[in-house]
């Protein structure tokens, strides 16, 4: 079932996304090479208590950390680990945030060190996806309309667009309907209405789409080792346009 949030619960949500969004800005200033992803993942678990915070995803399902950390070819929930990153890594960093019941989620992808040129080019396009499918989410729109302009310019840039795992609703739980998938067909799928919470979070590959699980069962990496990107903001449907809870750019 899909639902609508009040303004109180969008409020909820709205504040634990400026949270959320903080930790990103910090997590910013410690990639460096040299750090683990478990050091991260500290960080965050201990930057949450502080601020009357907890990670929502420890303990869902089984899942034993406070983030998701996926390193080079892994797509999605990667375990954080004590493995030193290298200069040229690039790392997902992934996390639900719940600030007194109001839920809020947001993956952001790093760079270890100085980018090169291919590099950026696959940050810099699967952050974009990100922006061109928000700019979808608006009432009246229908889900493909957000997955089509996704894969479009993904697509055209020269990369994949990951098919095993989509977007989603949120709120009052980490996942609810509908799923948002990244790729798609225009004026197809369910008609968004003012007050649904959804996640937009492509994934981008450089080589082929598809995914092969590891042996944990949590962690999704590419079949051919080709690199991943993801960047996710939670997003709410109003009538004067997309709000975003989780931008890091607010002041």
């Amino acid at each position: 079932m899909i639902t609508r949030k009040s303004q109180r619960e969008i409020d909820m949500m709205k504040k634990a996304g400026e949270l959320l969004a903080s930790c990103h800005k910090e997590i910013a200033k410690r990639i460096k090479p040299g750090i683990t992803t478990k050091e991260i993942d500290d960080f965050v678990e201990n930057f949450l208590a502080k601020n009357g915070a907890t990670p929502e995803q420890k303990g869902y399902n089984g899942y034993e950390y406070a983030t998701c950390a996926s390193i080079n070819d892994e797509i999605c929930h990667g375990f954080p680990r004590n493995e030193p990153l290298k200069q040229g890594d690039i790392v997902t960093i992934d996390m639900v945030v719940n600030l007194n019941g109001g839920l809020a989620d947001s993956a952001w992808t790093y760079v270890v060190g100085e980018p090169d040129e291919q590099t950026k080019h696959l940050l810099d396009v699967t952050k974009e996806s990100l922006y061109r499918g928000i700019e979808q989410a608006k009432v009246g729109s229908r889900i493909g309309d957000i997955g089509h302009a996704i894969q479009q310019y993904a697509e055209a840039e020269g990369f994949s667009v990951v098919r095993d795992f989509t977007g989603h609703g949120i709120g009052p739980t980490i996942h609810e309907s509908p799923h948002i998938p990244h790729y798609g067909l225009p004026n197809k799928g369910v008609r968004l209405k003012e007050g649904m919470v959804i996640t937009i979070e492509p994934m981008l590959n450089e080589g082929s789409w598809q995914s092969k699980m590891d042996n944990n069962n949590w962690t999704a990496r590419t079949v051919d080792g080709k690199r991943s990107a993801q960047f996710e903001h939670t997003v709410v449907i109003t009538k004067d346009g997309p709000l975003v809870l989780t931008e890091q750019n607010q002041e």
